[in-house]
């Protein structure tokens, strides 16, 4: 049986997990591999290949990247790859219909949510911040708008108090590399009934600016915490404490909710087991931190250099 040929769109690490998954399987031929151009990365600002790109060269598969996706010139060279099915995993534009309507099966999206929630581009760490008990990945089959195809397939994972947007990030890659392999032949097979999404369930997952790690005090503390494990790595969570000639710049890399009531931004206690800080409901116990600029630290060596008093405040 003459194996699938299949064009993979992709960027992130995310992509390339998904892409590493259809390169096992023997029925999928990946003839091409469509990634956004390199770009300046690191201190010096050096051109970077995004992971996806560095597989595909690795496994010696062509390698696309325009600069826009409804680019006529690239959508000409793609069409003669004859692809019969394109799969897509967080590629960073949005698809033309002249791109949705070339291969015969369509395009198929791994989506790190459970559509319809979360449409757009940050679902893992909305998912969090938000307190979900549960998140998963959707297989669904594009159309011009975002996020909107019909589902074909979706699977669940919880999320634990231990998680954060790095180790949510790299569970949902690997079930959506899964989900994809599994999804694709019954798909191809007529076996899978799309589903429409219901558009009044919908919610949208905004872009994460660096300003969204800035901690409001007069939050409840859990809603806090939400947010630390949901900015974590990036941007991560940070306040500031009123020091001369200027506010310091802490950053909170680990924090628990405590069971003390204070005033919003107040540091209630610093001691060996932590520093807690009123919430605008509960606390939260800080167990370590860095300075701008400096290096992670424990609670108790933070405060072994920067002695820290009952009632100062943190935040503006």
């Amino acid at each position: 049986m003459a194996r699938l040929r299949i064009v993979f769109m992709g960027t992130p690490e995310l992509a390339a997990v998904c892409l590493q998954a259809l390169l096992r399987e023997p029925a999928f031929e990946i003839i091409a591999v469509v990634t956004q151009p390199d770009r300046p990365k690191g201190r010096d600002l050096k051109l970077q290949p995004s992971p996806v790109k560095q597989l595909a060269l690795a496994c010696s598969i062509p390698v696309l990247q325009p600069e826009k996706a409804r680019d006529e010139k690239f959508l000409s060279e793609l069409k003669d790859f004859s692809p019969e099915l394109i799969a897509v995993a967080a590629f960073g534009q949005i698809l033309p219909r002249a791109m949705l309507e070339l291969p015969r099966h369509g395009c198929l999206n791994v989506h790190t949510s459970l559509l319809p929630k979360y449409r757009g581009a940050a679902p893992i760490q909305w998912a969090i911040a938000n307190g979900d008990a549960e998140t998963g990945v959707t297989i669904m089959k594009m159309d011009v708008g975002l996020d909107t195809g019909d589902i074909l397939t979706q699977r669940t994972t919880p999320i634990a108090p231990g998680d954060n947007s790095q180790t949510l990030h790299d569970r949902l890659a690997k079930l959506g590399g899964e989900l994809l392999v599994q999804t694709i032949p019954d798909y191809v097979a007529g076996k899978i009934i799309p589903q429409s999404q219901i558009a009044t369930l919908a919610t949208h997952a905004a872009k994460i600016k660096k300003e969204d790690g800035h901690i409001n005090w007069n939050l409840p503390a859990r809603v806090i915490w939400n947010r630390l494990r949901a900015f974590t790595p990036w941007p991560g969570g940070f306040t500031f404490l009123a020091t001369q000639p200027q506010p310091t710049l802490l950053k909170i890399l680990s924090a628990e909710v405590a069971e003390k009531n204070g005033a919003s931004g107040q540091i209630l206690s610093a001691d060996k087991s932590g520093i807690v800080v009123g919430c605008g409901e509960g606390a939260l116990r800080i167990l370590n931190l860095q300075r701008e600029g400096g290096r992670r630290l424990t609670a108790p060596e933070f405060l072994a250099g920067h002695p820290l008093s009952v009632g100062e405040k943190l935040g503006p």
